[in-house]
């Protein structure tokens, strides 16, 4: 027997997957009988948006969505082994998969439960069918339930890239070693033992992470082989289509220029078009797009300076965008923005307001209401140039938006999915532009790309490659990378946190040695894990504080909102780098109240951070300051040489003074700390910090974090730990 191999529950009568369940979710669903039972499906199944059907030759696979941030990337990753895919609802009936022909199905992850309230309708006879099936996360453990195992929440989350160990005899793993870096993100697991019918395949030290019942060509896997942290997710899904399913190979993507171009002269026509550039490599591909099939004075293209541009940006737009030939119209709204409000929605996400009008932007607090009040502006003052400037109408003009995939799956959009939670509303997918996407006014050719699949567009249309590859910078601009606060934010079990990050940081003292909470500790960490704490923090002195602040993660595929951890050491010239990335792994795994987890440079923090710098975009001075130590930090990486060595880099103004000895309440913060976020990603859907002295030389982040330190009113620098998941690209 291999260690791979686990004790099986014994065969029972309700471990057979011969009858559908349903749960409480559907959207525009119309009721199928499926045996003795009705479950609700959607009248249109295809929700992928490709706009045209394989010829009856090509192999086709069904993605069944439960709500995945990364059903679009399965999708992808099919695509790319040239096999035909379809993106349709989780509650869709065997009967209909098998009037279509389709090879097999994958089965997304989700951020809903198997279990308890709002489970989500499937049907379950799909597990008992001849049709090969993959469950991915939340498919993983639906695959469980049905033949009558058991998934329950454990002591501890797993979110980042981490090592398993796999079954190289199954097929699923063919050409596999047995040790594989994967993702995995889920607060529920599948707990042993397993069913009989299933065999495990997969194990992360004692976790089940991979179940099979080879005979009916039945897998899942806890985690995701569709995203760039799991290394050989390519050879795995290889394996399931090619090998186990039998699937052919015979569907080839048309050439994305063509398909772009034609989808643009399909939906404009002769109609006017209106682009609202903001300089980044989404839009300007847009813009080239249109340029090819727009003439001139039917393409407006507007650039709206909104107050929170990085230094010069928007001159620089403009410059870049006139080179390729396209007139700009530029307009600076700086003073509108800063003292905008929207009106909210009475279903604006189920909120209750005092007042249907929302604070102004520079008073808002909230990070979602700052992204939607810039994101229903944006669309107000275009409409005001159109009008009073133009003498248009908004209804006589197609809006073109460079949307990605990524920003409607992280802003819930019905487009990508019916059950995704919104992780963060992005300011071209805000109530405002849906509803002008409803009256069929918007045009988005992009919709179904990814980044780097944008990028490789943009070379292919000719673009200059430092247009392409200059770093994205997000619709609300510096707005959502300045943190506000009006209190500190201490979460129901705050004071637990702040023990347990202290005995994680810790963890060797002899003094925790008789705490209940170290024993807590202990148990839930696997016993490498506890050797490594054990060294690490004998080898290095690591203090552990837990701030009184938020920031937006993504957890298990639904948005979290939680403390930020800062480590600090005395080793200024000797940063034990690889040590605090591991603890970064480890922090939010078993402090569920912690999703991000960042470095202050500096001597080791003594003093508790017990209150924050009130903030607000409101003084002058913050929306200057958070400009200059961005431009800073962004200008050392570019006179480095190390641009194109990184994804992407965040730069964070966040309402904490460090080293300050005061338990007043009243004590007014003054200073604000800077965080420092290079990081390292293809699609954007997942990624991980950039390793100083790997990914880029150590003296380059030294030098940022000096240079941006010598700024005015800088208590510390900080440098961003956290992989995604758990932590997003943004703060916010």
């Amino acid at each position: 027997m291999s260690f791979l191999s686990g004790k099986s529950r014994s065969s029972s009568a309700t471990s057979t997957p011969n009858a559908a369940v349903v749960g409480s979710r559907s959207s525009d669903a119309v009721e199928v009988n499926v045996g003795s039972k009705t479950i609700a499906t959607t009248t249109t199944l295809p929700v992928n948006g490709n706009g045209f059907l394989p010829s009856d030759n090509v192999d086709k696979v069904a993605i069944l969505d439960a709500g995945s941030q990364y059903g679009k990337v399965i999708d992808r990753r099919i695509r790319e082994l040239n096999v035909y895919t379809d993106i349709l609802p989780l509650e869709t009936p065997l009967s209909v998969l098998l009037e279509k022909k389709y090879k097999a199905v994958i089965i997304s992850g989700g951020p809903s439960s198997v279990y308890g309230e709002g489970v989500l309708s499937f049907d379950a006879q799909i597990f008992n069918s001849p049709v090969p099936v993959l469950g991915i996360c939340y498919g993983f453990q639906l695959l469980n339930k049905v033949y009558g195992g058991t998934i329950a929440k454990t002591s501890r989350r797993n979110d980042g890239q981490t090592e398993v160990a796999v079954d190289e005899s199954s097929p699923l793993f063919k050409k596999l070693k047995t040790q594989q870096q994967v993702l995995l993100t889920h607060g529920d697991s599948v707990i042993a033992p397993v069913p009989a019918e299933l065999k495990v395949i997969a194990k992360y030290h004692e976790l089940v992470v991979g179940l099979a019942n080879e005979k009916n060509k039945k897998y899942g896997l806890q985690f995701h082989p569709e995203v760039d942290l799991t290394t050989n997710g390519a050879q795995i899904f290889s394996n399931f289509l090619f090998d186990i399913a039998e699937v052919k190979p015979n569907f080839r993507m048309n050439e994305r220029e063509k398909e772009c171009l034609h989808f643009l002269k399909t939906n404009i026509k002769n109609k006017t078009v209106l682009l609202l550039a903001s300089g980044g490599v989404d839009s300007t591909v847009c813009a080239a797009l249109l340029s090819k099939v727009v003439p001139k004075d039917k393409l407006i293209v507007l650039h709206i300076d909104n107050g929170f541009m990085r230094k010069n940006e928007s001159q620089e737009v403009v410059k870049n965008l006139s080179k390729l030939g396209l007139n700009v119209i530029h307009r600076n709204y700086s003073e509108r923005f800063h003292y905008a409000r929207r009106r909210r929605p009475e279903e604006d996400d189920g909120a209750e307001y005092v007042s249907v009008m929302s604070p102004t932007l520079s008073e808002t607090i909230d990070p979602e209401e700052k992204r939607k009040i810039i994101g229903d502006t944006f669309m107000e003052l275009a409409n005001h140039v159109l009008k009073d400037e133009l003498k248009l109408d908004m209804t006589d003009v197609l809006l073109c938006q460079g949307t990605l995939r990524p920003d409607l799956i992280e802003s819930a959009s019905k487009i990508a999915s019916h059950k995704a939670d919104a992780i963060k509303t992005h300011h071209n997918d805000t109530n405002f532009v849906r509803l002008l996407r409803d009256k069929g006014l918007v045009i988005e050719p992009l919709k179904d790309f990814h980044k780097d699949e944008v990028r490789k567009l943009g070379m292919d249309l000719g673009l200059p490659e430092e247009m392409v590859y200059r770093h994205p910078f997000p619709g609300p601009g510096l707005a959502v990378r300045v943190i506000c606060a009006s209190e500190p934010y201490k979460a129901r079990d705050y004071d637990r946190t702040v023990i347990l990050l202290r005995i994680i940081c810790s963890f060797s003292d002899p003094v925790w040695h008789l705490s209940v909470l170290h024993e807590s500790v202990k148990q839930s960490l696997t016993p490498e894990e506890i050797t490594f704490l054990e060294a690490a923090t004998r080898e290095h002195k690591i203090a552990g504080h837990v701030l009184p602040i938020r920031s937006v993660g993504v957890q298990g595929d639904g948005r979290s909102f939680k403390h930020v951890a800062a480590l600090s050491t005395d080793e200024s010239s000797r940063i034990p780098w690889l040590v605090l990335f591991r603890l970064a792994e480890l922090i939010p795994r078993i402090c569920q109240s912690i999703s991000r987890v960042a470095y202050a440079f500096g001597p080791r923090i003594i003093y508790e951070v017990e209150f924050i710098t009130e903030t607000t975009l409101t003084p002058f001075h913050v929306v200057t300051k958070i400009q200059e130590v961005d431009a800073i930090a962004q200008q050392v990486l570019w006179d480095s040489g190390c641009y194109r060595k990184i994804a992407q880099m965040p730069v964070i103004l966040i309402p904490v003074e460090f080293d300050v000895d005061t338990v007043d309440p009243q004590y007014p913060g003054r200073k604000h700390s800077v965080v420092l976020r290079p990081f390292i990603s293809n699609d954007f859907m997942t990624g991980k910090a950039a390793i100083p002295g790997q990914d880029l030389p150590e003296e380059v982040v030294i030098k940022m974090a000096q240079s941006v330190a010598e700024v005015g009113g800088v208590s510390r620098v900080l440098y961003d730990l956290t992989c995604k998941p758990p932590g997003t690209t943004e703060w916010e």
